[in-house]
């Protein structure tokens, strides 16, 4: 009956309509989300073929004098340039916008940046990917579904919570078409974005990750991201080792997140103008790889090379791992469009590697091949990065169809989250999330309440007094309310203190005996944080006075306060607990 009453009163339709209308967004936002998922992977495809960036293209054209040499140089520093100009002159933010922008409109329910930015973003980052810096293509791929999904929650179809259900599908669809993976698609959704398990967004989100599959798979035929032959973990004591794996790959993780944040602060810190930066980025980037070309691009072609064994020496895997780990933070720091998903993939699988290798080479010690090691190592560093140990597993299975893989790669995630969430925090976008204000290490209700000023929640009539007025007078004033404190403000209205007539004199001048109260608020107080300095306050309210000024705004009870807490909390718990 009352939550009957409270869709009522909020023009919710019924259970029937919310179904269909719920449906359809999966089924629109799904597929949609999939093919611009689809679509932004071949033009990144397609413009690494015609610069001279991927692999085999490159190889094609490496008889043709310094053309090859020359590209390898050239065309990230001139990417670079249109990433700067592009973000710099045409988005509105000013900036690339990718996962943290996601989350951050779900947790504190505030709108997607404007879509103009978010197409140049998706550019952007296209151009980026394209022109190879080192930078991810999911983390664009998230934002994209997201943004598919904004346009929906525009639509007036009264449906609790929809704009963040529909960016859920739009992720979901999109993280599902870019593994072939339905279910970690699924999973990602609630596990770094929604942060909850609702009927209400569980089935919309399925629905749409299941259709981001459809397309990719039956409709295009989308290759899987690598395959894998496995015969299974051989010796019980390598599950040590994955452990051990993990740890370290904990670690590398933490050492790469620190290099993107401190990347971008050296980016501020040198001066460069911010449409020059990334053509900065991609000069050095392109002067390492006539050395290392594979740190080139996103590294897919590299990636599946992780799961041979010896691929590589134990001289070039720690080289690489540097060299992708620093010049990923630097691109990133220095204002490239792109995510971290993919970067961490590749540092994660030559990380692995390089530990099968040493493992072998160093010890008698019998280990199954360096597939399983990469693939440990590849998801203990990106499960970490990105927050989602849950994902990475089901990425894992559904990727390998190895239930010996999944098993081990969960021993590593395991232990690499652990060190990672007590040293670090739960992920790279928190990180970023927390320079921005926006503060999801306490949970979800913090961040909101964080949000709410009591600036909002202001009684402006309340008993005010002169400080040349006398006692008598201000009772007189205050004699049939229920008032025992009066507010001094002097005749600009500024707070001077409190008045608290009982057992005063009624001659005495206000000025004289009025007293400062135990506590005041001001105009960035929150209720996150006016609650928890309510344990010794006494007096019938808070005065909140505006910090430069010293101007009375008004005042708070603690009865505002509490009910104010308490309706954000409960908003939450209606939300994570929301029926279809």
């Amino acid at each position: 009956m009352w939550n009957s009453e409270r869709r009522a009163e909020s023009g919710e339709g019924g259970p029937l309509y919310r179904i269909i209308v719920l449906t359809a967004t999966a089924l629109g936002v799904g597929a949609a989300a999939s093919f611009a998922a689809i679509l932004f992977v071949e033009c990144v495809k397609w413009l690494n073929h015609a610069l001279l960036v991927s692999a085999r293209t490159r190889v094609q054209h490496e008889d043709e004098g310094l053309l090859v040499p020359v590209a390898t140089v050239v065309v990230p520093t001139v990417g670079g340039l249109l990433v700067g100009v592009l973000l710099r002159y045409w988005s509105i933010q000013r900036r690339s916008l990718g996962p943290p922008d996601v989350i951050q409109s779900v947790q504190s329910r505030v709108p997607l940046p404007d879509t103009r930015s978010g197409v140049i973003s998706t550019v952007a980052a296209a151009i980026s990917m394209g022109f190879g810096a080192s930078v991810g293509q999911y983390g664009p791929m998230v934002y994209l579904g997201a943004m598919l999904g904004k346009a929906v929650s525009g639509l007036r179809l009264r449906i609790r919570n929809l704009p963040a259900i529909s960016i859920a599908c739009g992720v979901a669809a999109a993280i599902s078409t870019a593994f072939n993976a339905p279910v970690a698609g699924l999973v990602f959704a609630h596990e770094v974005v929604l942060r909850h398990y609702s009927t209400q967004s569980f089935a919309p989100t399925t629905i749409a990750a299941a259709t981001g599959y459809v397309v990719a798979n039956v409709v295009f035929a989308r290759p899987p991201l690598f395959l894998i032959q496995f015969q299974g973990v051989g010796h019980a004591h390598e599950f040590v080792l994955f452990g051990l794996l993990g740890v370290l790959g904990g670690l590398l993780a933490m050492v790469f997140m620190s290099s993107v944040l401190a990347s971008a602060r050296l980016a501020n810190r040198l001066g460069a103008p911010p449409a020059l930066r990334p053509g900065v980025a991609g000069l050095v980037l392109g002067i390492t790889a006539l050395w290392l070309p594979e740190i080139l691009g996103i590294g897919q072609e590299l990636l599946r090379f992780m799961t041979i064994d010896a691929a590589f020496d134990l001289i070039e895997l720690p080289v690489l791992v540097i060299a992708k780990l620093l010049l990923t933070a630097l691109c990133i720091g220095f204002g490239f469009a792109g995510g971290v998903f993919s970067p961490a993939l590749l540092i994660g699988a030559l990380f692995g590697s390089l530990f099968w290798g040493t493992i072998t080479a160093a010890t008698d010690i019998a280990t199954s091949g360096a597939a399983v090691y990469a693939i440990c190592g590849m998801m203990a560093v990106t499960s970490a990065v990105i927050g989602a140990p849950l994902t990475t597993i089901l990425i894992v299975f559904e990727l390998t169809r190895s239930y010996d893989i999944t098993i081990a790669a969960m021993v590593a995630i395991v232990m690499s989250n652990l060190v990672t969430h007590r040293m670090f925090g739960r992920s790279l976008f928190d990180i970023q999330l927390a320079g921005r204000g926006v503060d999801l290490f306490q949970g979800r209700d913090r961040n909101l309440l964080q949000r709410v000023k009591v600036r909002d929640r202001l009684i402006r009539a309340f008993p005010k007094a002169g400080p040349e007025e006398s006692v008598g007078e201000v009772v007189g004033r205050m004699a049939g309310t229920p008032w025992h404190t009066a507010y001094v403000v002097d005749g600009e209205g500024r707070y001077l203190g409190n008045l608290e007539p009982a057992g005063m004199s009624y001659a005495e001048r206000v000025g004289d005996v009025m007293v400062s109260p135990d506590l005041r608020f001001d105009e960035t107080t929150t209720v996150w944080h006016a609650a928890g300095q309510l344990d010794d306050h006494l007096g019938d309210a808070i005065p909140v006075v505006e910090s430069e000024s010293g101007i009375l705004l008004g005042v708070v009870t603690d009865s505002i306060v509490i009910q104010s807490y308490r309706a954000v909390v409960q908003e939450l718990r209606q939300e994570e607990n929301a029926p279809l």
